[in-house]
């Protein structure tokens, strides 16, 4: 006869077992901000916990995976030691980007940063257009509107050219328009692949919300495009309006970037691609390409950016449309506070994203009280992610000041060192700032409680997002 007590004891005994093994297995290689969250998720609904534990709890791929990422090392090893030149001045920010990311900085680069959307959309066509060997594309949304069907369309003439086209686009950001976009691509013979394909019979994958989330277009492995701006309309999501910066760079660190994308290509695909040897321009302009992500096993972008803010000694400034920090960073910015450095973050007033939003707000009070500069972006989503200390050393790329990027997603920054670069991207910093409303701690502490109460509650699981 089924007795109802038994399977109460039962029950109680697995949320119980469940409790003592996490909490032994959580903290183990677990940031402390993201084990605390698991381990209150755990302490009250241990069984839902342990579920979503298994599906997303591990920011790390499964031995499969790495072994095949193992086999891409010796290409982009090859590549790294085509790149290194002794009589570049090599500072430790360079030296502790080599580490991460692998490649050394380079000189004989020319860059240009583009605001504008279209006209960046144009200079890629432009670029594809003039190709004269191949042309490689990564980006995390492409969608089958009218900017994707642009850049179709110029792939398509590189195509019938002759020129060696291949495209990788990410499941989870392309997924609304993903089966018409592979159409469209194939329909213009272009052989494109979606990347980290969600299924959940491919769970081997240690969770499925991994994510490739670095934005590249690159020709003949001598002139690339690299930023925050996908393969969409600027208006792609209801009532939100995108801004963007992307840098057209020409010289040898396209021949890094193109050895990220065979590392990305090998996985999806295990076709081996050689990357094009260095092409270095007349300029001097020192150039540095770092891709970070679970596959490198060390959280890359979060380590540089702190870095960065530890070696500030005037001026700070942060955009990101995503602000979920770290207490590493948080940390870091708390002290170049005290040390007199002005520090500046430029978020957004627009939101796309709700619970995102209502857990950066969580940390605005302590941003600001530290004495850290709050400045909201007006009437578009500013989605740049780019950073620049002491208007010397700057990053554009694709990756947000958040847990997500520095932990989950596959990112690719591109660092540069003084010269026309530092000072072309300060001057737009000013535009984003002469464009944005200054958060008071004043103003920010008046909202209302019910606000509180949910960036609070967002908060807590803020690690896991």
């Amino acid at each position: 006869m089924f007795d109802a007590s038994h399977l109460t004891l039962f029950y109680l005994l697995a949320e119980w077992a469940i409790r003592l093994v996490m909490i032994v297995v959580i903290p183990l290689r677990r940031p402390p901000e993201a084990a605390r969250s698991w381990l209150l998720l755990v302490l009250f609904l241990p069984i839902p916990a342990f579920i979503l534990y298994r599906l997303i709890g591990r920011a790390s791929f499964p031995t499969w995976r790495r072994n095949r990422f193992a086999k891409t090392e010796p290409e982009r090893a090859r590549i790294a030691q085509r790149l290194w030149d002794p009589d570049i001045p090599q500072s430790r920010l360079s030296l502790l980007a080599e580490a991460l990311g692998g490649f050394p900085a380079s000189a004989g680069h020319r860059i240009e940063l583009l605001t504008d959307y279209e006209t960046s959309i144009r200079a890629m066509v432009k670029a594809i257009d003039g190709a004269e060997t191949r042309v490689h594309i990564l980006t995390y949304i492409f969608a089958d509107d009218a900017t994707g069907q642009t850049i179709t369309d110029a792939l398509s003439r590189a195509k019938r050219r002759g020129i060696e086209v291949r495209v990788l686009f990410d499941a989870l950001g392309s997924r609304p328009w993903a089966e018409k976009t592979k159409a469209m691509l194939a329909l213009a013979g272009i052989e494109a692949r979606v990347v980290l394909p969600f299924r959940f019979a491919a769970l081997r994958r240690a969770r499925g919300d991994l994510r490739n989330h670095r934005k590249l277009c690159l020709i003949d492995g001598r002139l690339g495009f690299v930023g925050s701006q996908n393969i969409v309309d600027r208006d792609f999501r209801p009532g939100v309006v995108n801004d963007e910066l992307v840098a057209r760079v020409e010289g040898p660190c396209i021949a890094a970037l193109d050895a990220v994308f065979a590392s990305d290509w090998y996985l999806e695909t295990r076709e081996e691609l050689s990357a094009l040897p260095p092409v270095p321009t007349e300029q001097a302009c020192v150039l540095q390409a770092m891709p970070s992500g679970p596959d490198f096993g060390t959280p890359g972008y979060e380590r540089l950016l702190v870095e960065m803010v530890h070696s500030a000694e005037q001026r700070v400034t942060i955009v990101s449309p995503y602000l979920i920090p770290d207490q590493a960073l948080l940390t870091a910015i708390g002290n170049a506070v005290a040390r007199r450095v002005r520090v500046d973050i430029v978020i957004s007033s627009v939101v796309d994203q709700r619970l995102v939003s209502l857990a950066q707000r969580s940390y605005y009070d302590e941003l600001l009280a530290s004495g850290v500069r709050l400045h909201q972006y007006r009437e578009r989503l500013l989605h740049a992610k780019n950073v620049l200390i002491d208007e010397t050393v700057g990053i554009v790329g694709s990756s947000n000041a958040d847990v997500r990027s520095f932990v989950l997603n596959a990112e690719i920054s591109l660092i540069f060192y003084g010269g026309e670069a530092s000072s072309s991207l300060s001057a737009i910093h000013e535009a984003y700032l002469a464009s944005s409303d200054v958060l008071t701690l004043q103003e920010w502490r008046s909202r209302p409680k019910s606000a509180r109460l949910a960036e609070n509650l967002a908060r807590l699981v803020s690690p896991l997002l």
